[in-house]
């Protein structure tokens, strides 16, 4: 019997002993709370900042302030920050979280008003100590649908990012 990707993700990383972080604008905190709803969460899931205003991805996720200025919020590497912020201020005694995922795009039904960028735009962050890297998003469907797909996306990449453990997973 197969495991939903959320409950495999948790179980991996209870496997290999390690921690999550994660950093939310467009999903609004549904990405840490898919990851909480599974029993033992607890033992991965280090914590999660809702950046949803600009400034906050500068004042709390440290995201370059000038790139935020000029880009806006909707930028690839403005995703990659946020992921390599929220494993850092989502640290547990000094020590940051294994990984970091990050979530930022125009949810809809219109184009951003910030940044013009059509609804669907979604940028995914993954950072781990060595490593970090953005995946780009191109999706259709009202706002909830967008908004859960890129929570499904990105426990996908996250996954993925945790199939490399058996060659050296760089989060270690």
């Amino acid at each position: 019997m197969n495991q939903d990707p959320v409950t495999a993700l948790v179980t991996t990383l209870t496997k290999y002993g390690l921690t999550v972080a994660t950093a939310e604008s467009l999903t609004g905190g549904l990405l840490a709370g898919k990851i909480v709803s599974v029993p033992g969460a607890s033992l991965v899931f280090n914590g999660g900042v809702v950046s949803y205003h600009t400034q906050l991805k500068h004042s709390l996720l440290g995201v370059d302030a000038e790139l935020l200025a000029e880009n806006g919020p909707v930028d690839p590497l403005v995703a990659q920050q946020m992921a390599e912020g929220a494993r850092h201020t989502c640290a547990i005694d000094g020590r940051p979280a294994d990984i970091g995922l990050a979530t930022t795009g125009v949810a809809g039904p219109d184009p951003d008003p910030q940044t013009g960028k059509p609804a669907g735009t979604v940028f995914l962050g993954i950072a781990t100590r060595h490593d970090s890297r953005t995946v780009p998003l191109s999706l259709t469907g009202d706002r909830p649908t967008i908004r859960e797909a890129t929570v499904a996306a990105t426990i996908e990449e996250a996954l993925t990012e945790l199939s490399t453990l058996g060659t050296g997973f760089p989060g270690q």
